[in-house]
């Protein structure tokens, strides 16, 4: 019995599983299952067995789709048994060992970085955490270029932010080696320099990487290129 996979789409920094809205519609409308979990941002290794725990309830294959961090969290959650494929869209391909500081502490600084909040939040038993968001105002032009504005002021004031310890925390593991993979460069990012997009996707030997003239949010302004990229990779690993 042929046996195809199931899509997880895995949002990333401030963002939740919205920003996936018009790809999860589309792949709804070409008949795949589709989930798509909240990402709780709290740290690397937590999100990443997080997504790797909700990818093992499935009764079946799954292929992971990340965006931006999410990128991240997919290279950790993608060593679980049953995931046979990976997409990342914008997204951040760490080695093991490697941080997100690391990797892009190798190149130029995007428009982001200019644009941060910190905010201290509290942990119990423990000196408060800081949680990073982007500057509303910023929001718009930096993360959401191109997305219709009313939209992006609902994306803006309704971020989940990402605790500033996941920045220098290292990958346990690197799935890109053992798992096939496919890349979307956003060609025109303004949150993640596209080099970190592009050295990540050839670094890992993905089987196909596609670069469209879009913001962070590909996923909002070109949701029907996504979704082929994501269906080439449900195709080519489902198994008979």
């Amino acid at each position: 019995m042929t046996q195809t996979p199931t899509i997880i789409l895995v949002h990333g920094a401030f963002a939740d599983a919205a920003s996936w809205a018009p790809v999860t519609r589309e792949l709804l409308d070409r008949g795949h299952t589709v989930l798509v979990p909240p990402v709780y941002n709290r740290s690397l290794a937590e999100d990443g067995a997080s997504v790797r725990a909700f990818a093992e309830k499935i009764d079946g294959p799954v292929v992971l789709v990340g965006h931006s961090y999410g990128g991240a969290v997919i290279t950790v959650a993608g060593d679980a048994e049953n995931v046979v494929g990976l997409v990342f869209v914008a997204g951040y391909v760490l080695d093991e060992g490697e941080s997100l500081g690391q990797l892009q502490g190798g190149f130029p600084d995007s428009d982001l970085a200019a644009n941060l909040v910190y905010t201290p939040y509290p942990v119990a038993g423990a000196d408060d955490g800081t949680d990073v968001s982007v500057k509303i105002d910023a929001f718009p032009p930096v993360f959401a270029e191109g997305v219709d504005p009313k939209t992006a002021q609902v994306l803006a004031v309704s971020q989940r932010p990402l605790a500033g310890a996941a920045f220098g925390e290292p990958a346990s593991v690197a799935a890109w080696k053992t798992t096939p993979g496919w890349g979307i460069v956003s060609a025109n990012d303004h949150t993640i320099n596209p080099e970190v997009e592009r050295f990540g996707y050839k670094r890992a030997g993905l089987r196909n990487v596609i670069e469209l003239p879009s913001p962070h949010l590909v996923m909002h302004t070109h949701p029907s290129e996504v979704a082929d990229v994501i269906e080439t990779a449900v195709r080519e690993t489902t198994s008979n």
